[in-house]
């Protein structure tokens, strides 16, 4: 019987990385464009929180259906390759 080949360290923990960097990036710009809009608004907290609120929800919906788009490819390839093995 086939193994599976394992995925390497490094590239799980490149794609891991991507998403922490974009994450932590993504809700840095948001914070500072809500800093700056309540601070021309006078308006403290209100455009931040709501910002940063916004942006970590964003990334969790936009990772989550990432995620099922990638488990969803990779049971279609697993059915695909059952399929195609020959009985004995």
């Amino acid at each position: 019987m086939k193994k599976r080949p394992a995925p390497t360290m490094t590239s799980s923990s490149n794609e891991g990385s991507g998403h922490g960097v974009e994450l932590a990036l993504l809700v840095l710009v948001y914070l500072l464009i809500g800093i700056g809009l309540d601070a021309w608004l006078n308006t403290q907290p209100i455009f931040t929180i709501a910002l940063v609120l916004i942006a970590v929800i964003g990334q969790f919906v936009k990772t989550y259906y990432a995620y099922n788009a990638r488990m969803t490819l990779l049971e279609e390839k697993r059915a695909q390759s059952t399929r195609a093995r020959p009985e004995r």
